[in-house]
């Protein structure tokens, strides 16, 4: 029996996510692992359930994650980004309380590269007159 699965990609920093949801009771898989075990600290699995909380949907889905790259905030904030996706392709009406709370803007912020000659990306050697 084939269920119907909505899919989501989120981007953060350095960090990618691929999200599917499908009808469940609400449990988060990430690499394999359970939220909880995927994730230390309790600020970053908030910042994952965020847009379930914010439709009312935390107990209606099982999701699946795989994210690479980045660090921990960076990930979560990926996964955020996949699941506001997935949770629009599932039902476009839920565009608008999603992008009222911030979640459906990709944030561009990512660490500047180091340019050639410099210390890093703009830290410039002192100027000396002699």
């Amino acid at each position: 029996m084939a269920t119907t699965q909505y899919y989501g990609t989120g981007r953060r920093k350095t960090s990618t996510a691929r999200v599917f949801i499908q009808a469940g009771e609400g449990k988060i898989t990430v690499n394999g692992r359970t939220l909880d075990e995927y994730f230390g600290r309790e600020v970053a699995r908030m910042i994952v359930r965020q847009p379930l909380e914010k439709v009312e949907m935390v107990e209606k889905f099982d999701i699946n994650v795989t994210v690479k790259g980045g660090g921990s905030f960076g990930q979560a904030g990926a996964i955020r980004h996949g699941l506001t996706r997935a949770l629009m392709q599932y039902d476009e009406a839920l565009r608008q309380p999603l992008r009222a709370e911030g979640y459906v803007t990709r944030d561009a912020r990512a660490v500047e590269r180091k340019k050639v000659g410099l210390r890093k990306a703009r830290k410039k050697p002192q100027f000396s007159k002699r």
